[in-house]
């Protein structure tokens, strides 16, 4: 027993433990990402059914906050265990209040901008609270983290100031907001966060994973009437082109920049390149899914119509932005330069052009072609390489 009378043990567990090297993703991580499932679902729904490029602004504003929000709680997760003491408590509270921001997401620059604006500031709230905890022994990490709620203050200070504003002035106060949230720890010493490199890879995995799960459940919602041979046609060719970006991102590139991440200077190095890497170049990858889960939902819908440009954006654009993400993963964590898929992302915005002259149907076709050319011609190119890369252990220093 303690000089207080309870025991060492318990008192830990009203605390916050650290994870100490721990790799595993814990199933509460799992299923805190299930309520971010829903968000990206509402996030599409926005930007699908307005129609317009106001609605695509809008949508990408939205899952900007949301995604920056998440992003939060992998650092979080990546110092503290969040199964153990008073934070799985709290977590279970932010998945609330992160469910509430996911069901106002329709109308979050209408009727309900309010209710969104104070269910993302729990959130946010929920996770400075939690870190101020986990760094009562580690001065550089609390540091960071009074650092990182005045950036967090200001991006869910403004989110209630839009909430007031007139529904015009709406996004771009949003805009700002996002910009003045995110951009906080470009002018925070990286060298005081901590993290788990390798659990830290694999959460980001794990969204890109449930990213690709929204083009799929696209598929589904799209073909609402009865299935016929152009369903099933838009349906196959719909899931060959995210098995593609599933092909893309984990065949090899996320397993060579997780080593990199791993193998890095702890501290200032290796923070930094998770920063780029996987909290910042992460989100454009999970807003070309968002966005190419737009276009197959509207593909779907239609299949012989015509798609137009906004649609057609949604779906050739969202694939372009996701492999343009990729090559500055790539160019972030390996230095050097993805040319093939670089050209291939070149290839799909040029096929816009194409959007008038061929069916919704065909143009799909065209957009799964050219990843489909891409990844074949990888494959054979650099079948050694990548099958070395897949099957050779890690090297521990």
């Amino acid at each position: 027993m303690s000089a207080e009378g309870s025991p060492p043990g318990r008192r830990a567990r009203l605390g916050a433990v650290m994870r100490e090297g721990e790799e595993q993703v814990t199933p509460l991580e799992l299923f805190f990402d299930l309520v971010f499932v829903l968000a990206l679902t509402q996030c599409t729904a926005l930007m699908s059914q307005e129609g317009s490029w106001e609605g695509l602004l809008k949508g990408v504003l939205v899952l900007g906050m949301l995604w920056w929000s998440w992003v939060g709680y992998a650092w979080l997760t990546s110092v503290v265990n969040p199964e153990e003491g008073l934070v799985r408590i709290v977590m279970f509270g932010a998945m609330a209040a992160f469910l509430i921001a996911a069901l106002c997401v329709p109308g979050a620059f209408g009727g309900d901008a309010l209710a969104f604006a104070v269910a993302y500031a729990v959130v946010r709230v929920a996770h400075i609270l939690l870190f101020l905890l986990a760094s009562r022994d580690d001065p550089e990490l609390r540091h960071s983290v009074v650092g990182l709620a005045l950036s967090t203050a200001i991006g869910a200070g403004l989110l209630l100031v839009a909430a007031f504003a007139s529904a015009g002035a709406r996004p771009a106060i949003w805009g700002i907001a996002l910009v003045l949230d995110v951009g906080g720890p470009l002018v925070i010493e990286p060298a005081g966060w901590r993290l788990v490199p390798r659990h830290f890879a694999e959460r980001h995995g794990a969204i890109v994973i449930i990213a690709l799960g929204e083009s799929i459940v696209a598929i589904g919602v799209g073909a609402h009437e009865h299935v016929d041979w152009g369903i099933v046609a838009a349906a196959v060719l719909a899931l060959v082109l995210a098995a593609c970006l599933w092909w893309a991102y984990f065949d090899v590139a996320a397993i060579v920049a997780g080593r990199f991440l791993e193998r890095a200077e702890p501290g200032r190095e290796q923070n930094r390149i998770a920063r780029d890497s996987y909290s910042y170049l992460h989100f454009p990858m999970i807003a070309g899914v968002a966005l190419l889960a737009v276009g197959l939902k509207r593909t779907l819908a239609d299949v012989p119509g015509d798609l137009g440009i906004v649609s057609s954006f949604a779906l050739l654009g969202g694939a372009a932005l996701f492999l343009l993400a990729q090559v500055a993963f790539r160019l972030r964590v390996m230095h050097t330069m993805a040319v093939r898929r670089l050209l291939t992302a070149l290839a799909l915005l040029a096929a816009l052009a194409l959007h008038a002259e061929i069916s919704a149907l065909a143009l799909l076709a065209v957009a799964t072609g050219l990843l489909v050319a891409m990844i074949v011609y990888e494959a054979i190119r650099y079948a050694e390489v990548c099958d070395r890369v897949r099957h050779r252990s890690l090297e521990r220093a």
